[in-house]
């Protein structure tokens, strides 16, 4: 069976991944598989083109984020009907992720409800590791598998065995294997070609097993002083990612007996999508990785715990807002809008960044663009809902945060396959990290073809 792999977003940045896979014979491709179909965001150079949904059988998520899923509904209203393939907890996100995304785009509940109604009935949920088969037109057969990738909860590589016994795999995001929750990701035994992420290709992360440690340090130096602590984190991934670490924290305190400044302080949860999605992580702690099993087998458990709390309704948020403003009190907020551009953590940062008091933890990549990325260059202002906000608040880059793999752990998913790759093509990544990524896999594997989608 012959194929052409067709990139529709992600060929030389970090969002919008969307990967076509045409299949045929003798020079005719009738058939394509949709690997993603995410929206561009930040400031990608990339327009997004019109998706050919006429001749997609399937389309097969790697994961929630709506950058691989959130032209979703600009395929169906274009007509397609096809199934959408995705791990089980991939498809308990799906509904979530997508209402929230649409309704930042302003549209209506009722065509939110209606939209999510109709997709329901075209989702295939898949258990990791089980083969499964996806009839085309041409009487020729496709398998699909799933692995965990690690990057969020659901996340999953993709194999795909074509009729001819080729092996095609996409890694989609990988995780770093260090998450507080979740099992790292599991390499395929083989690939005839690898489509491998190169998001952080050309960078290595600091040791992230010890960032509860250095969140701690940066909190308690940050409360000296008082105020609120505002963390911006994306509502899935992130935010179980902090509490989880907050917990352990907490945890640390309580057993050294001494009272501290952690002593009764709050952790509110202020994020309606990241409360909704915590609920889905606990349901799905069957995918937590051994220690996370074993600290709820202590009974501790790492996003249910004391000190946390949780806001839910829009006045309880804005009533919080106003009192921090008057009094100042030390607390620590963990709030939806990792990059500053939207959720609630807008509104603590038009309130709160005026206030020297105040201390801004950014923990997450910020695209370029967003409220993040010019707080994390120093900006003396930032522009909120069209207002100019002044920064007299601290911001701090905290490290270890990161959802995927550095360029050594890009290199590890290479090396733990049973068989090296025939070929690996890269995605996900800006020229320059696609390419110190492509530079480091022939040096580690010097027979191995490894060309970059930048190029």
């Amino acid at each position: 069976m012959a194929y052409q792999l067709v990139h529709h977003g992600a060929a030389c940045g970090v969002t919008g991944s969307c990967h076509e896979l045409r299949l045929g014979a003798d020079g005719v491709f009738r058939d394509s598989l949709l690997v993603d179909c995410g929206l561009f965001q930040g400031e990608e150079p990339v327009k997004a083109s019109p998706l050919p949904w006429r001749r997609i059988r399937a389309l097969l998520l790697t994961h929630a984020h709506l950058d691989h899923i959130g032209r979703l509904p600009e395929l169906c209203e274009a007509g397609w009907r096809g199934p959408v393939y995705c791990s089980e907890a991939t498809a308990a996100l799906l509904p979530l992720m997508l209402a929230d995304g649409l309704q930042q785009q302003g549209r209506s509940r009722g065509w939110v409800s209606s939209f999510l109604a109709s997709l329901q009935r075209q989702i295939r949920p898949l258990a990791y590791g089980a083969w499964q088969r996806l009839a085309l037109p041409s009487e020729q057969s496709v398998y699909l598998q799933l692995q965990p990738a690690g990057h969020i909860l659901g996340s999953a590589s993709i194999t795909l065995r074509l009729a001819d016994g080729q092996r095609l795999v996409f890694s989609g995001d990988l995780g770093t294997g260090h998450s507080a929750l979740l099992r790292p990701p599991v390499s395929p035994p083989a690939a005839d070609l690898l489509v491998l992420e190169s998001t952080y290709g050309d960078r290595l992360h600091p040791d992230i097993r010890q960032r509860h440690q250095v969140l701690r340090r940066v909190v308690e130096r940050s409360l000296q002083d008082g105020g609120a602590i505002l963390i911006p984190a994306f509502s899935i991934g992130r935010t179980q990612e902090l509490l989880s670490d907050l917990e352990q924290i907490l945890a640390q305190v309580q057993a050294a007996g001494r009272k501290t400044i952690w002593q009764d302080l709050p952790v509110v949860l202020d994020s309606p999508l990241g409360a909704r999605v915590t609920r889905l992580y606990r349901q799905f702690r069957r995918h937590w990785r051994q220690e996370a099993q074993q600290k709820l087998a202590q009974g501790r458990h790492p996003l249910d715990f004391s000190q946390a709390v949780t806001l839910a309704e829009h006045g309880a948020h804005l009533d919080l807002i106003a009192r921090l403003q008057a009094t100042g009190e030390p607390v620590i907020i963990v709030a939806g809008g990792g990059m500053c551009q939207g959720g609630r953590i807008v509104d603590y940062l038009r309130a709160l960044l005026p206030d020297a008091r105040t201390d801004v933890l950014l923990c997450g990549f910020q695209a370029k663009g967003t409220p993040g990325a010019q707080l994390q260059a120093g900006a003396g202002a930032v522009w909120l809902d069209g207002e100019a906000v002044p920064v007299v608040a601290q911001i701090h880059q905290l490290s270890g945060y990161s959802a995927h793999a550095d360029q050594a752990g890009l290199l590890a998913f290479v090396a733990n396959m049973a068989s090296r790759p025939k070929a690996i093509r890269l995605v996900h990544g800006e020229p320059a990290a696609q390419q110190a990524l492509a530079v480091a896999l022939r040096q580690a594997f010097p027979s191995l073809p490894v060309d970059c989608a930048a190029d």
